[in-house]
């Protein structure tokens, strides 16, 4: 087996509206396609890309690179996972491979896996190794496959997510069917008649009070410890009218319980990023901030916090964003009405000084106002400004505003 070894070269992109710091990856660093299609973190920080060229490993400053020469089934990764054995499963639409000992060994539907077609690859409490397939699932404990689909209560549409509780079920997310919880022997659903959002599922978050951070193709829907609807998350990330819904593409947490999910839609415009929730509010990510496109495929976070965020594009690390810090000294204030056409009211329980700034996404500064001493409630004329999303700062305080 050979495989070739470059040094990285990454370019940082720093943006001033906000502290944090994109490192962004692409061909000419060592991935080996810049279509990153998923990702995931081992337990030493290696960072694993599933690409449409094959599999590329970054140690921090070191990339290798895994194609169907050194035994992949396809070049083409669909999902990749790092099992708490430290084996790497890659899958394709022509089977899954799984990196151990030094070697990739391959397994399709000759083998046993129930449909070569995977989605998506993950573990249960027990340690085997489970395949979301364009037609159902499989269960692999390293000599036996189990496969389940629609005749063993799995709806049609294949299954797109695959968690495991820590009860020992296994929450899986239907393409078009909605989420079933599998507990051993039957599956249970929950979908848009118990209050879910879409039944398209993209991708499942359990956080520390036992919540379900369901991803769908139109926002997130919040499942409570006793499975009830808790609430619905739908404009997560600001796209121009009308495209108002969020279609979630991945969804992670970090360390400190923050969720992170990455958004994209293609209808009208290409508009896409990342969006971190942190308890209170979404704090959204842009081409604009530094992120290295809007077509974002996939999420990971690793030991650092770090966000790996997979693109069409290439690879950003989101490091530094202190999401979920305590900024109880900064300024807060709400503005009003948003989206707002000719006048926007700023108002703080604080009094406002200094100068207030209108930023466009792209960090143009197109408005600056000087505050004639301290006020807590101004009204700032934006009439004269174009259509579209701008960022309000005081301070260090940024806020966003739709203008129509």
């Amino acid at each position: 087996m050979k495989i070739q070894f470059l040094t990285a070269g990454a370019v940082l992109l720093v943006s001033n509206l906000f502290a944090q710091t994109f490192t962004n990856y692409t061909t000419s660093d060592g991935l080996l396609h810049d279509n990153v299609n998923c990702l995931d973190v081992d337990a030493t920080d290696n960072l694993w890309f599933g690409t449409q060229d094959g599999v590329s490993v970054f140690n921090g400053s070191i990339w290798g690179s895994y194609t169907t020469a050194d035994g992949l089934v396809d070049n083409t990764i669909q999902a990749i996972y790092v099992a708490n054995s430290g084996d790497v499963w890659a899958g394709t639409d022509f089977g899954v491979s799984v990196w151990s000992t030094g070697v990739w060994t391959s397994y399709t539907t000759a083998d046993g896996l129930g449909n070569n077609q995977i989605k998506c690859i993950s573990e249960d409490l027990n340690g085997d190794i489970w395949f979301g397939t364009n037609n159902g699932a499989s269960e692999f404990d390293g000599t036996n496959w189990t496969n389940y689909g629609t005749a063993e209560g799995l709806p049609f549409g294949g299954v797109t997510t695959i968690s495991a509780h820590a009860n020992g079920d296994l929450w899986m997310g239907s393409g078009l069917g909605g989420m079933m919880i599998f507990d051993g022997s039957s599956f249970t659903a929950i979908t848009t008649a118990e209050g879910l959002i879409d039944d398209r599922i993209r991708g499942l978050v359990i956080d520390g009070s036992d919540n379900k951070w369901v991803a769908t193709s139109e926002g997130i829907t919040v499942l409570d410890n006793t499975n009830s609807v808790a609430m619905h998350h739908t404009t997560i990330f600001t796209l121009p009218a009308p495209d108002t819904l969020n279609p979630i593409e991945d969804i992670e947490m970090d360390g400190q319980g923050n969720i992170w999910v990455g958004v994209y839609v293609d209808y009208l415009v290409t508009e896409g990023g990342v969006c971190a929730y942190d308890g209170s509010q979404w704090i959204e990510y842009h081409v604009a901030d530094g992120l290295i496109g809007p077509v974002v495929r996939a999420l990971a976070i690793d030991g650092n916090d770090d966000v790996w965020v997979a693109t069409s594009t290439g690879v950003s690390k989101i490091s530094d964003h202190n999401v979920g810090v305590d900024e109880s000294e900064a300024l807060s204030f709400s503005i009003y009405p948003n989206p707002a056409i000719d006048v926007v009211n700023i108002a703080s329980a604080n009094e406002i000084s200094g100068s207030i700034e209108l930023f466009t996404t792209s960090m143009q500064l197109v408005k600056s106002i000087e505050v004639i001493g301290s006020q807590e409630n101004l009204q700032l004329n934006v009439g004269d400004l174009s259509a579209g999303i701008y960022f309000i700062r005081i301070g260090e305080t940024t806020q966003k505003i739709m203008l129509k």
